[in-house]
């Protein structure tokens, strides 16, 4: 079984909805690595030395590669991430291997057979 690896640039506060629609388009869980900080095209606006920016989370999602693009589609749909700009993005990559996973084998080939 091959695996991809889905970053996510998330705001706060739609971190856990973001999370929720993940794991119902196939993720098994996810790891959040709170109070990210990150620049886009233009700098934010600062008060007195202040950033006026919203706080972000980064996700990480380790998938089966044939549930990974909906799942990044689900990401970007609950993140509003083309929206407007600055609201969020994510990427997939590829894993050239993973251990601590085996667990998962078992339930991912019913639900990667079921889809195909």
């Amino acid at each position: 079984m091959r695996f991809k690896l889905l970053v996510a640039f998330v705001e706060d506060t739609k971190t856990d909805a973001v999370l929720d629609a993940a794991r119902e388009a196939g993720a098994t869980g996810a790891t959040v690595i709170n109070n990210a900080r990150g620049e886009g095209l233009h700098k934010k606006k600062t008060f007195f030395g202040l950033s006026l920016e919203v706080q972000r989370d980064v996700l990480l999602f380790v998938v089966e590669e044939h549930l990974a693009r909906s799942i990044l589609e689900t990401i970007e749909k609950v993140g509003e991430f083309d929206s407007g700009p600055g609201q969020g993005i994510a990427v997939q990559l590829d894993i050239e291997d993973a251990i601590g996973v085996a667990h998962q084998v078992e339930t991912l080939t019913k639900v990667v057979e079921d889809k195909l």
